[in-house]
């Protein structure tokens, strides 16, 4: 006898690992060239040259027992440190290396934190359109989640519909902003409203309600556009982070956990935190990637194409009568499906081999994703695709 969950998290693959694993399958068979695969977020730019220079460095003249041994359990403190003040110097964070806490990846990070904080009969809301494995991992505390619908017109955080979802079982919120999948960066004041709904609802019901930021496209911003740093708009606030997105390092497994110094029952909370990475097992992240991405933190890759892959998206979509949310950020487009069954307007995309995730795996029936973190040359190639299937619903 096998956990009844886990047999079905392990053999029902979330749909864009089908759609991915796919691609490869029809790429065997036509060619890598004719298949579109804009189903995974895989950032489709090389780390900065300093990423290599870095772990190069340290590979050739620290004593590989320290380089390759165990780090503390919350991370290397020479690391901490270093993003502790790489965050100072950027937001004025006024945080410390004992507020951090050093995790493999974003996911691991937000396990951490939704265990850390989850106690029997609490619930976590989500602002669709979401990441689907929000799910999973508020679920794996033994939690519920609810969803609360963003404003239609704008996929901000409707304040009104946020606070009728809050209750009394009520522990956090989690946003994501740049968001997956929309692209949309929620602004100061979508982010005050929302902050001042928590603080009514948190001395309403006599405690905290966190703000779990999820923040691993915090780097990939466009023209005009800005992320504020969520503890300055709301005290309560604990930061989930990832370098997958802003090193490239999506496969190297390194982010962190930032308890913010101004979070109630600060000590408290990171002791969960930590708790919890060490009851999932998630002590030690990578140790010389903590030093790599400590030490290169203040840099990004060049982000730039993902912008131009947007505009030349959004442009030529429209210009075929597709209706689709411009991005602000992050390296994805919602685009609104032709029929109402996004799952059935996917499946016929794959006819003209054009991979893209329904919206019902986000909250958001209706739309498709497009990560748009590929060459964009491939765009280019993908367009008359885009026309055809266009022209195959009229």
């Amino acid at each position: 006898m096998v956990s009844q969950r886990m047999k079905q998290l392990g053999t029902a693959r979330s749909v864009i690992r089908e759609l991915f694993e796919y691609g490869n399958q029809r790429a065997a068979q036509v060619g890598r060239e004719n298949v579109f695969d804009f189903s995974i977020g895989n950032p489709s730019v090389p780390p900065p040259p300093q990423v290599n220079e870095t772990a190069i460095r340290l590979l050739q003249t620290e004593d590989p027992t320290a380089l390759h041994g165990y780090t503390s359990a919350q991370g290397d403190a020479a690391a901490r440190a270093l993003l502790a003040a790489d965050l100072n110097k950027r937001f004025q964070a006024g945080v410390s290396a004992d507020d951090l806490y050093i995790t493999v990846g974003a996911a691991a990070a937000l396990c951490c934190v939704f265990h850390g904080l989850a106690c029997p009969g609490d619930e976590f809301l989500v602002i669709a359109p979401y990441f689907p494995e929000y799910q999973v991992f508020i679920e794996g505390t033994g939690c519920s989640m609810k969803v609360v619908q963003p404003d239609p017109s704008t996929l901000q955080i409707d304040p009104v519909a946020l606070e009728a979802a809050i209750t009394e079982h009520t522990k956090a919120v989690v946003v994501n902003s740049p968001n997956n999948p929309s692209g949309v960066v929620y602004t100061q004041d979508t982010l005050r409203a929302a902050a001042d709904v928590l603080e009514r609802k948190s001395r309403a019901y006599g405690h905290p309600i966190y703000l779990v930021a999820d923040e691993p496209y915090r780097e990939i911003v466009f023209d005009g556009y800005s992320v504020s740093w969520l503890p300055q708009v709301y005290k309560d606030s604990i930061v989930c982070y990832s370098f997958s997105k802003s090193l490239s390092l999506p496969g190297e497994r390194i982010g962190y956990v930032l308890v913010s110094p101004t979070v109630r029952d600060h000590d408290e909370v990171y002791a969960a935190v930590a708790g919890a990475g060490r009851s999932l097992g998630y002590v030690n992240a990578p140790s010389l990637f903590q030093r790599v991405a400590a030490a290169c933190c203040s840099l990004t890759s060049d982000l730039s194409v993902y912008e131009r892959n947007a505009k030349l998206l959004v442009s030529s979509l429209r210009e075929m009568g597709y209706t689709c949310v411009e991005p602000q950020g992050a390296f994805y487009l919602f685009l609104k499906t032709l029929e109402p069954d996004d799952g059935a307007f996917s499946q016929r995309a794959k006819g003209f081999d054009l991979l893209l995730v329904p919206g019902s795996s986000f909250g958001a029936p209706g739309w498709v994703r497009l990560a748009f973190c590929v060459q964009t040359e491939m765009i280019e190639r993908a367009l008359p695709k885009f026309k055809e299937l266009a022209e195959s619903y009229r």
